[in-house]
C-alpha cells in the first residue's frame, strides 16, 4: 500500500486503561506491536496519522479523564501525529476535533483503521468510515478485544468476537479486512 497524504493512518484507543482486569480476557497479544509498526511507518513516510482517544463519562471507568487509565500507551504516547480526537462514544466520527471535516479538507480518501476494541470502537469506525465513502483497511492482528457477555448469558471469546468483526466489516462491504504485513508489504 502506498503511504502518502491521501491515507490516514487512524489509531483508536491505545490506552493503558484497557490493561486492566475489569475488561477479561483479551485476543491477540501481538496488537500493540503491530499498532506500533504502522506508526512507524507513517511516521517514516510522512503519511498522516490520527490518534483517538475515548475519554468515557461513566464514573469510575478505566478509561475515565484524569486517571492514569486514560493516558495512551506508551507504543503511542509519543507518536508523531497530525490530529488528536477525543470521544465520548464508539465511532472516532462523533468525537472532537470532526475527523470527517478534518480528512475532508485534507482530500483523504483512504483509511487504515487499528486499535481497540476490534469489535467496539474500531469496528464502529470502521463502519462508519466505509459508510462515508472511505476507502477503509483494517489490519485484524493491529486490533484487540476482550470476552464478552450477551443476552441470556451468552458469553464469546475475544477471538470468535474479532472473527465476527472481521466477517462483518470485510463480508460487509465496509473494509478491506488485512494484516500489518499486507499493509506494509512485508
Amino acid at each position: 500500500m502506498d503511504l502518502d497524504r491521501e491515507t490516514a493512518l487512524i489509531v483508536i484507543d491505545v490506552q493503558q486503561g484497557f490493561d486492566d482486569p475489569y475488561w477479561g480476557e483479551r485476543d491477540n497479544p501481538d496488537a500493540e506491536a503491530n499498532i506500533g509498526r504502522l506508526v512507524g511507518a507513517w511516521a517514516e513516510a510522512e503519511a498522516p496519522i490520527v490518534l483517538v482517544r475515548h475519554d468515557s463519562r461513566t464514573p469510575g471507568s478505566p478509561l475515565e479523564p484524569g486517571t492514569p487509565g486514560n493516558a495512551l500507551k506508551p507504543v503511542v504516547a509519543d507518536a508523531p501525529h497530525d490530529l488528536f480526537v477525543t470521544k465520548h462514544v464508539n465511532s472516532a466520527f462523533y468525537g472532537d476535533p470532526d475527523l470527517q471535516a478534518w480528512l475532508d479538507e485534507r482530500g483523504i480518501r483512504r483509511l487504515v483503521v487499528c486499535g481497540i476494541q476490534t469489535n467496539q470502537c474500531v469496528e464502529t469506525t470502521a463502519r462508519m468510515a466505509g459508510n462515508l465513502g472511505y476507502d477503509v483497511v483494517l489490519p485484524i492482528d493491529a486490533t484487540h478485544t476482550f470476552e464478552m457477555e450477551g443476552p441470556g448469558g451468552i458469553r464469546l471469546a475475544a477471538a470468535d468476537l474479532a472473527r465476527a468483526t472481521a466477517v462483518n466489516l470485510h463480508g460487509g462491504g465496509f473494509a478491506t479486512v488485512a494484516t500489518t504485513d499486507d499493509v506494509l508489504g512485508g
